[in-house]
């Protein structure tokens, strides 16, 4: 049985035909959307969560592809394009009651809330970004030796068929090189939490690597596309991240500003998974966005 955040009931929501998403949901007020990166679940939010449903009504859905919700085989390249899986969130949270709602997502999950943003900026009224680059600017900035930091980016945007038996091979060992690599705070991802990480990541191999193959396709397209014609997200935005701008010799705050006008740019000492090595930094984080 999958985990969810205690104290929340699930919610499982048909978004598009034939497509649910599952969802935690507690609280009562302005809607919140949280939504999880790679390779993990909507409990990663947990402690944030919690916080924040003393006075907001809380959703964490697990993205298209993850968790409990529905896994659709990659019929083509739209099937798991951030649009598809933004637009997914959208009909979650109309289904719920919410026309308008503050969205935060770390990781995936952000790459998938600044779609939302982009694609639809009357229902999104706030934006929190956790440790991401834009699509397009994350691929312009890997370079040489230094992409190899990046090297599973490369692996799931190959051919259907090429990535996938690789992974399901190693399955274990691929998934936790991250939760454990990727963290600056073992001890913020406690056993049973870093176990039900590897089952679902397990059992989701094809739909997690569609993702990511969507991001080396459609997504930089649609990218391309914002970015000729102007397109920027019009709501207050604050990115949190680690400084991998000045490992890497980049300007992260220049990027995000050509996208988000109304910026907030913040790094942060915590490691990649900062909803769970730094919850309290994180809640504050959004409370003053949503104050913006």
């Amino acid at each position: 049985m999958s985990l969810t955040i205690p104290g929340f009931t699930s919610q499982r929501v048909e978004t598009a035909a034939g497509v649910h998403l599952h969802a935690a949901v507690a609280g009562s007020g302005p809607a919140v959307v949280l939504l999880h990166g790679f390779p993990q679940t909507h409990v990663m939010w947990r402690h944030v969560a919690a916080d924040l449903a003393r006075d907001h009504t809380v959703i964490c859905p697990d993205l298209r592809g993850y968790g409990a919700s529905d896994k659709p085989a990659e019929a083509d390249e739209h099937t798991y394009a951030k649009r598809t899986m933004a637009a997914d969130v959208v009909a979650l949270v109309r289904a719920l009651g919410h026309e308008r709602f503050a969205l935060a997502g770390h990781d995936r999950g952000a790459l998938v809330a600044v779609r939302a943003g982009l694609d639809h900026p009357e229902a999104v009224t706030h934006l929190l970004v956790l440790d991401v680059l834009p699509t397009l600017d994350m691929w312009d900035v890997l370079h040489g030796a230094d992409a190899k930091v990046a090297w599973h980016l490369y692996l799931m945007a190959q051919p259907v068929g090429v990535p996938e038996p690789m992974i399901e091979a190693v399955a274990d060992t691929f998934f936790a090189s991250f939760l454990d690599g990727w963290v600056a705070d073992p001890a913020a991802i406690d056993a049973e939490h870093r176990a039900e990480y590897l089952r679902a990541s397990r059992e989701a191999v094809p739909s997690i690597v569609a993702d990511y193959r969507a991001s080396a396709g459609i997504d930089v397209v649609h990218d391309r596309e914002d970015r000729a014609r102007g397109r920027v997200l019009a709501m207050p935005v604050t990115v949190v991240q680690q400084d991998w701008g000045a490992a890497l010799g980049y300007d992260a705050a220049g990027l995000w500003s050509a996208w988000a006008p109304d910026l907030d740019h913040r790094t942060t000492r915590a490691g990649h998974f900062l909803a769970e090595e730094a919850p309290g930094e994180v809640v504050a984080t959004l409370r003053e966005l949503l104050a913006r």
